[in-house]
């Protein structure tokens, strides 16, 4: 059976930015180019492809801060500061060096990388294993049959791989019930409310007990006199959350399997690395060449 590693771009290119970045290094070509997020991209990439042993790869990412989720809640996402200058250039940086690899690219304007991991799953899964690298805890809900999650752990090649058993034992949820998890509770880091007042704890407490947010709307009797005022004072907030939570599987981008066939020409990476002054990556091409 073929399998698909699906690379969540934007979380790899952010992680590898940052881990520098923080000392200061941001590794410049002679050109004065930052380099310091595409090099350490390339070194997750690599590392991943030569752990899971993939057929196929695919890269996923965003396209502009604009996407329906902003049209549907302008405070979505408001309280992320702007990029670094550093990272700016690295965004087409990085589209050109897995464009060397001849791995396909893949982005929609108005949606985000999560619901192309999303929709690209849903459509491979039926014809191969998928394996989703991210280090982003969202991209959970979309674990079912076929579709496992790596989740980027501290220095290279270090996961926390689950499937639907270790998310159930972890979470004592479905990967599903992820989705209005974070609906009752919110989202600090993508700026969406939730039911105030509800945490994590109550909030699995509940999805426990009665399975979804509309099982706990149904219910709402059995609930605490507290716990009743604080869903229904924020019900509108309740539903809204629930769709920014929800990663669309059903977007219009395509990617055939035939077209994400991991063939790497040596030559044409060697190239790019010379061309970007990467001196310490030729021996990463090794692994999978």
């Amino acid at each position: 059976m073929s399998k698909v590693l699906l690379i969540d771009g934007m979380a790899l290119l952010f992680r590898s930015f940052f881990a520098t970045s923080v000392y200061n290094r941001f590794m410049y070509t002679s050109n004065g180019i930052p380099t310091n997020a595409v090099q350490g991209f390339v070194k997750h990439m690599i590392t991943a492809m030569e752990t899971f042993q993939p057929t196929h790869v695919v890269c996923c990412w965003d396209m502009g801060s604009k996407t329906f989720r902003t049209e549907m809640f302008d405070n979505y996402k408001a309280n992320r500061p702007a990029p670094p200058q550093e990272l700016i250039p690295q965004f087409d940086l990085v589209k050109e060096v897995v464009d060397a690899f001849d791995i396909p690219n893949i982005g929609l304007a108005g949606y985000e990388a999560d619901d192309c991991l999303g929709t690209l799953a849903e459509y491979y899964r039926n014809e191969a294993e998928v394996v989703i690298l991210t280090g982003d805890q969202d991209v959970l809900q979309l674990i079912k049959p076929n579709i496992s999650v790596a989740l980027l752990l501290k220095g290279y090649g270090n996961y926390d791989v689950l499937d639907q058993n270790g998310f159930y034992e972890k979470k004592g949820l479905t990967p599903e019930q992820l989705i209005d998890l974070k609906a009752i509770m919110g989202d600090t880091s993508d700026n969406y409310p939730g039911v105030k007042g509800v945490g994590e704890k109550t909030a699995t407490k509940l999805l426990m007990e009665f399975k979804t947010v509309d099982g706990i709307l149904e219910n709402l009797s059995s609930l605490t006199k507290s716990q009743q005022k604080k869903f229904e004072e924020s019900l509108d907030l309740l539903h809204l959350s629930r769709e920014l939570a929800t990663i669309k599987c059903d977007v219009p981008v395509t990617c055939e399997l035939t077209d994400a066939f991991i063939t790497i020409d040596r030559l044409k990476v060697s190239n790019k690395f010379e061309e970007l002054e990467f001196k310490n990556l030729n021996t990463f091409i090794d692994k999978v060449c």
